[in-house]
């Protein structure tokens, strides 16, 4: 099953799939999960309010990631905490069987007339991604997920390169020649396809997963005309390391260049 028939799943039956191939590890890769959550989202969203995401937009989603979720049947259950006029905040969560996997709040709001602006600067200027290295996909080393994508590397180093610059960014799509408009989840599993960038400061093949994560999607993400063929741009940045665990800021900018969604996540170092 490829992902956007996951996603169509996700948002008309229960429980949801989580198709195989796109493990990491001993879990499932974390922006599918995070996007297969997400659909039933939506669908509450419209029952509290009325409106779609289309009118009242999507701004910010914190996950977390409490265990291993494995391919199979994915029960979520959603609540609404308050829908006002304006604003609507839920929360989520995803179990197998006794053990919840993930859970996430969410808040939608609709736009209003604000006398505050405050731009985001430009985009990375990264090569063409046709002259910027791949990296490749190495059955049994990088994790099984990454399959799915492209990437081109279009600064900072390879994961386990011992840099000491902890950053990287590039070009990155999905695989596929099934080509659909881009939704949130997608852009869900874009955000969070690319390595933790503090692997490129180790030597050795050290483990790492997503304890928390928090995505707030643009204006811009809400009008796009980009379809799942499409390269995007990424850039991600240690904050902060230390006790094992990690703070990485990330950015993604659609092919025009404009900026579609804020990361922020809270790695854990196994190694």
């Amino acid at each position: 099953m490829d992902f956007e028939t996951t996603l169509n799943v996700a948002r008309r039956d229960a429980p949801a799939q989580i198709p195989a191939g796109w493990s990491q590890g001993r879990a499932t890769f974390g922006g599918m999960v995070a996007a297969v959550l997400y659909q039933p989202l939506e669908s509450a969203l419209e029952q509290a309010c009325g409106d779609t995401a289309a009118q009242t937009y999507l701004r910010s989603l914190t996950f977390s990631f409490v265990a291993p979720a494995a391919a199979g049947p994915l029960d979520t259950s959603v609540r609404v905490l308050r829908a006002g006029r304006s604003a609507v905040q839920l929360e989520a969560h995803a179990s197998q069987g006794e053990q919840v996997t993930t859970a996430v709040l969410a808040s939608f709001g609709k736009p209003r007339e604000s006398a505050v602006s405050v731009g985001t600067g430009a985009a990375p200027e990264f090569p063409a991604p046709e002259a910027c290295e791949a990296l490749p996909y190495i059955e049994g080393l990088v994790p099984e997920f990454t399959q799915h994508f492209e990437y081109r590397l279009g600064e900072g180093a390879m994961p386990f390169t011992g840099s000491d610059e902890g950053r990287i960014g590039g070009w990155i799509r999905f695989k596929s020649d099934n080509s659909a408009h881009v939704s949130t989840g997608h852009l869900l599993a874009l955000i969070d396809a690319w390595p933790p960038a503090v692997l490129s400061l180790v030597t050795t093949l050290s483990p790492a997963s997503t304890l928390t994560w928090t995505v707030e999607l643009m204006p811009a993400a809400h009008d796009l005309e980009a379809n799942s063929n499409d390269w995007w741009q990424y850039l991600a940045e240690v904050e902060q390391a230390e006790d094992g665990y990690a703070v990485i800021g990330a950015r993604l900018w659609d092919a025009r260049g404009r900026l579609i969604a804020l990361s922020r996540q809270t790695v854990t170092i196994f190694g």
